[in-house]
């Protein structure tokens, strides 16, 4: 078969790492790709939103299947397209339609959705232009610190703690009065903060059936001990301590199988990954938010962590035959740490060459690239978060010891990364 995944980042060279291992994959198309998803497939420079584009590869190349890397194309309604196209609906096209895709999209949607399926999350309220009187006083009461939520896709930046009245109503009068997050921000979700810690679940479903991969917990903070500002992610590990058998049983009572039946009540057309957000406060799990695709850099440490074929699990997701699958996962941790450009998560320059590369690696060690290019004969930075490194271990700690001795050996201007991540549970 052949397979063409769509994005640039390093969740989808994980991904593409992970494809290009299965016997069912012929030919692996990456677009856009970057220097790493190189090294697993060919890379085709094609944007995930060109639907027309992405049509005529599909056709040409007698594509099978379709993986759908980032959210924006989901949210865009990719999906529908593949399944309204009479030349297109015989091919598998991983991801939920655009209705489903609100999950990630719209956090009202994805508010209103748990709230009918009994799933717990935190105390909110929705507010927009029309009623945009009334969340003053409600923010002026309101337990700190308070939490405000542009409703839509901001890339990554539309959630903002406040610690104070003053900030919060500031805030709220710059979303919802003056655009500060353009269409993102037209309506504002305001939540009670929850005091916790925070996991990831990933669910792989075809709409009725569901299978669950390792979690993951991923690392925010440009800083060690989780300070400064919010990035992306700079490092993950997997499996997270606290979510024993105990934890895990309340997640999938409480979360995971309302979330699938609720999508199968409503009939919605969602036939790939549905990433929960939690965080544990005291012993029970609560919904932060859904992601309708894998995250990143958890991508990072989950895919090598599966032992199940991917193409298998996938074809099974397309097919409505998830209950057919088992998945096997690696008994030992995996733990990636991410190196960044200076200056991330504000301004950075790119264009800078990676030094170190080509040296051999460890045999349980894997580098899987995110923000990077081929240039002539070398790879330069093109991005934030350049590069990560994944390593396995019997323990987090010693996985986090093993990819930090192999970032050593790489070189980029201006290049930093966290030695910290795992702390909590090396």
């Amino acid at each position: 078969m052949n397979i063409l995944l769509l994005g640039s980042g390093g969740r989808e060279h994980a991904l593409a790492w992970k494809l290009s291992q299965s016997a069912k994959c012929q030919q692996l198309y990456i677009a856009p790709g970057n220097a790493g998803t190189a090294l697993c497939g060919t890379n085709i420079n094609m944007s995930v939103t060109d639907f027309d584009a992405i049509k005529q590869f599909v056709l040409d190349k007698q594509i099978g299947m379709v993986l759908v890397g980032p959210e924006e194309p989901l949210v865009k309604g990719i999906v529908d397209m593949f399944r309204k196209d009479a030349a297109l609906q015989q091919v598998a096209i991983i991801g939920p339609s655009q209705y489903g895709a609100q999950l990630e999209g719209s956090k009202a949607f994805a508010k209103k959705f748990m709230m009918r399926h009994h799933i717990p999350t935190a105390k909110y309220r929705e507010f927009d232009t029309t009623n945009y009187e009334e969340g003053i006083p409600y923010l002026q009461q309101h337990s700190l610190p308070i939490v405000l939520k542009a409703d839509g896709l901001a890339a990554g930046k539309g959630v903002l703690i406040c610690h104070s009245h003053v900030e919060a109503m500031a805030e709220f009068e710059l979303m919802l009065q003056q655009s500060k997050f353009g269409d993102a921000g037209k309506k504002v979700v305001v939540e009670e903060f929850l005091d916790g810690i925070e996991l990831s679940v990933f669910v792989v479903t075809d709409g009725k059936h569901y299978v669950l991969l390792p979690e993951a917990k991923d690392y925010k903070r440009i800083g060690e001990g989780d300070t400064g500002l919010n990035t992306g992610g700079m490092g993950a590990v997997s499996p997270v301590p606290f979510a024993d058998d105990a934890f895990m049983k309340k997640v999938i009572d409480k979360v995971v199988e309302p979330t699938i039946k609720g999508i199968a009540q409503e009939k919605i057309d969602y036939k790939g990954f549905v990433f929960v957000g939690l965080i544990k406060v005291g012993d029970e799990p609560l919904v932060i938010e859904y992601n309708c695709r894998m995250g990143d850099p958890e991508t990072e440490v989950v895919m090598p962590r599966l032992k199940t074929d991917l193409v298998d699990l996938l074809q099974a997701t397309a097919q409505g035959t998830l209950d057919t699958i088992k998945v096997e996962k690696d008994h030992r941790a995996a733990c990636t740490v991410m190196a960044v450009s200076g200056g991330y998560p504000g301004s950075y320059e790119k264009g800078f060459p990676i030094e170190g590369l080509d040296k051999p690696l460890p045999a349980d060690s894997i580098v899987f690239h995110a923000g990077t290019t081929p240039k002539e004969d070398e790879v330069v930075t093109s991005g934030g978060r350049v590069l990560c490194v994944t390593s396995y271990d019997d323990t987090i700690g010693g996985a986090v010891r093993k990819s930090r001795k192999v970032l050593q050996q790489i070189k980029f201007e201006d290049m930093y990364y966290r030695k910290d991540i795992g702390y909590e549970f090396a």
